[in-house]
């Protein structure tokens, strides 16, 4: 029987990363996960990112310790910088945008795949409904995919492994939609920048997360601040 091709998937628990390794699982790759404990507020997205990766069956879950923390500079690692609840703002990178983070996890990404002989790298980066952050464009992704070329063994020998990104110009309600087609366990993702019990539902990511489920027919879904704040817009 010929093996299955192999795809990483950058896995932070959030809705979109598990759309892209649902994704990547009805592409017909064998998905190896990988999530980072990098100094973020809270340990709620990797517990949801350890719980979409058993609902996905994937055998194989890396968590990897990098500490961006250490020299602060995001509302996601600082705890003395708020995070916002005023909605995104136009053509402002709000203080939740964390330097170089997708960098080094693509870095990391590179890595393991070199590793595993992986064929393709899966990242859930959109940049339709977004916050604005810089490396979650496509033209980012076209640089990284150059980068990916040079930098590695594999790249010389013309196997660098191909950087997917199948929700990057998806609106959020399309990835919904995409996430329920794909069979995505979405009550067990976690989007919020908060580390509480339950999602706050006035974050940027909250926000975002609850109208684009109630635009796509699931309110069940949604956070009850976001069940009344769009529900009836």
């Amino acid at each position: 029987m010929t093996e299955k091709a192999i795809a990483i998937v950058l896995l932070s628990g959030g809705l979109d990363s598990a759309t892209a390794a649902a994704q990547a699982i009805a592409d017909g790759y064998e998905v190896i996960a990988v999530s980072f404990r990098y100094g973020q507020r809270h340990e709620q997205e990797l517990t949801a990112a350890k719980a979409v990766a058993q609902a996905l069956n994937l055998q194989q879950h890396f968590v990897v310790d990098i500490n961006l923390a250490q020299w602060g500079g995001s509302a996601l690692t600082d705890p003395d910088i708020q995070v916002p609840t005023d909605g995104v703002q136009p053509d402002v990178i709000p203080v939740t945008y964390v330097p170089g983070r997708n960098t080094v996890f693509l870095a990391i990404a590179l890595s393991l795949a070199e590793a595993k002989n992986a064929d393709a790298i899966y990242l859930g980066i959109n940049a339709v409904d977004y916050s604005g952050y810089p490396d979650c464009r496509p033209e980012y992704l076209e640089a990284y995919q150059h980068l990916a070329t040079l930098s590695s063994k594999a790249g010389l020998e013309g196997r660098a492994p191909k950087l997917v990104a199948p929700l990057v110009m998806d609106s959020k309600v399309d990835i919904v939609r995409r996430a329920l087609a794909l069979n995505v366990p979405i009550a067990q993702t976690w989007s919020c920048y908060q580390g509480d019990e339950t999602p706050c539902g006035v974050c940027d990511a909250c926000r975002i997360r609850d109208r684009a489920l109630i635009e796509a027919g699931r309110p069940d879904l949604a956070t009850p601040v976001g069940q009344e704040m769009w529900s009836d817009r």
